[in-house]
């Protein structure tokens, strides 16, 4: 076991609440566990040694406002440093938004009840997240405005959140996860989603840190009979980013939509991997992931659909797109289908590529700079994943950070 490790078991034990059954289980696992190196399959790409030597000097916890999003009328809850500072007090029928300290058998109910056992980090922030959020929409309810759950990072800072969110049947909602900062510092950051029948949910994970940041945490969602996910991760690389997601269709006729982009500069790491489960009959994926890599920035992408042998009639479909902007930039990629029923219609890919030379001469003898050339050719990469957003005011807030973002990734 690491030190690292060994010191958040440790911690652990101060943790007392009503989780600690939960907790309790979730420690026995972490204390087999066996820090990841390069020869561990899924982190053979990731430098972890780093998060582990990282010394932090701790962080205040000041008050901060959330970034403003123009024209995004929201309810927010706001961490910095990992402490809940604020919580939308606005009613809404229909809308429970409670802290996890006071959620009680509400949060014991959902909490590690959809995230797999097998993610290490899972069992840290399972053991050490004392501070998050649960989310509670009744069934029938439809929430207008969207639940934005920000998480801002300072230097030094070491910080474990959870969300829990339950959609009741034939409720919609949206929710956003929005973490920022650039400082060194060291979080963990999971969200477990239970989507009813017939549910709808619009969800979001903003994981726009950078720097110096280090940032491990992962996105699970079980779906139930009719239920639909539109789900849309933009990932700016740190010193260590690293997103796991997870989607398990339990009931028939559910329907998930993922959409993934990733920009990575300088010597920037991003890496996310993810995990669909088609258990039952009827279900329907489509996951599509696009990632500009440039300078010494390296992403890492595994893509894995697994098909159990009773989910007859499934249709997925994995894309992984990529643009390599220098020569000494990598991309590692691994799109899996794994399938066992007979009656399926499947189909899955991967393409690394350079930017097209001809059409950027094109663009610079009609006049447009080749700076702008640039951010033109790679906007046009990824504009239409932004696009498919299905809200506006998050879309026309994203677009100039990433045209701020392709004009610092310079082709070489």
């Amino acid at each position: 076991m690491s030190s690292w490790l060994q010191t958040a078991v440790e911690r652990a034990a101060d943790v007392s609440d009503g989780l600690a059954l939960k907790r309790q289980a979730s420690l026995e696992l972490l204390c087999d566990a066996k820090w990841p190196t390069r020869k561990t399959e899924a982190w053979k790409y990731v430098p972890i040694n780093v998060w582990e030597r990282a010394e932090l000097s701790g962080a205040t916890n000041d008050t901060v406002s959330a970034p403003v999003i123009d024209g995004l009328d929201s309810l927010d809850v706001v961490f910095v440093n990992g402490q809940l500072q604020s919580v939308a007090a606005e009613s809404i029928e229909g809308l429970t938004l409670i802290s996890l300290s006071d959620a009680g058998a509400q949060a014991a109910d959902l909490f590690g009840t959809i995230k797999p056992d097998r993610h290490l980090f899972g069992l840290v922030n399972d053991v050490l997240a004392t501070e998050g959020v649960v989310i509670d929409v009744a069934a029938g309810a439809e929430i207008e405005k969207p639940i934005r759950i920000v998480n801002l990072l300072g230097e030094g800072a070491e910080a474990h959140t959870r969300v829990l969110v339950r959609l009741g049947a034939g409720a919609k909602a949206t929710v956003i996860e929005h973490y920022s900062g650039n400082s060194l510092s060291r979080n963990t950051g999971f969200a477990e989603y239970q989507v009813g029948e017939k549910a709808q949910l619009e969800h979001y994970r903003f994981a726009l840190q950078t720097g110096e940041a280090m940032s491990i945490g992962g996105c699970h969602v079980e779906l139930a009979e009719h239920s639909e996910l539109n789900s849309t991760l933009v990932g700016f690389g740190s010193a260590l980013s690293r997103i796991d997601v997870d989607v398990t269709h339990a009931g028939s006729h559910a329907f998930a939509k993922m959409n993934a982009i990733y920009l990575l500069d300088g010597k920037e790491l991003f890496d996310l991997h993810s995990t669909i489960e088609h258990a039952v009959p009827n279900g329907t994926t489509e996951e599509n992931v696009r990632g500009i890599v440039a300078d010494n920035s390296r992403a890492v992408f595994n893509g894995r659909i697994h098909i159990h042998r009773d989910a007859q009639k499934t249709l997925a479909e994995l894309n992984n797109r990529n643009l390599l902007l220098s020569d000494r930039a990598e991309i590692n990629t691994k799109p899996e289908l794994e399938i066992y029923a007979d009656d399926v219609r499947c189909a899955h890919g991967a393409t690394v590529a350079e930017i097209d030379q001809k059409a950027l001469y094109y663009m610079q003898s009609r006049g447009v700079s080749r700076a702008q050339a640039q951010v033109m050719l790679n906007f046009g990469f990824i504009n239409e994943l932004v696009d498919q957003m299905p809200n506006e005011a998050l879309a026309e807030w994203l677009r100039p950070q990433l045209r701020e973002r392709f004009a610092s990734m310079e082709v070489k």
